[in-house]
């Protein structure tokens, strides 16, 4: 396993934030149920962590809602290593999108 980790600059507050990341949960749950399955959260205040399978391949890690930034750490199986830097740049993109509407 290689580790991810990413910071997401916000400026709601953190009950905002969280509530946003966990809405993207559920559109992850709606939106690629035939891509995405095994989807998992836990919460515990503003930290939380998840865990999902996607094209065969486990992912989890923890997000913890900061009052100014949304930090992510992965863990990715080595076989996506090739695939980091734009699973890196997508995740910083959309979170950033969803953060900053």
């Amino acid at each position: 396993m290689a580790d991810l980790n990413i910071s997401i600059p916000h400026k709601l507050s953190q009950d905002e934030a969280r509530e946003r990341i966990k809405n993207l949960f559920i559109a992850l749950k709606r939106d690629h149920k035939d891509k995405v399955n095994n989807i998992r959260e836990e919460w515990n205040g503003n930290s939380g962590s998840f865990g999902f399978s996607a094209m065969g391949f486990n992912l989890s890690g923890t997000i913890d809602v900061t009052p100014s930034t949304v930090d992510i750490s992965a863990n990715l199986p080595m076989a996506v290593m090739l695939f980091k830097g734009q699973i890196r740049r997508l995740i910083k993109e959309k979170g950033s999108e969803l953060l900053n509407q």
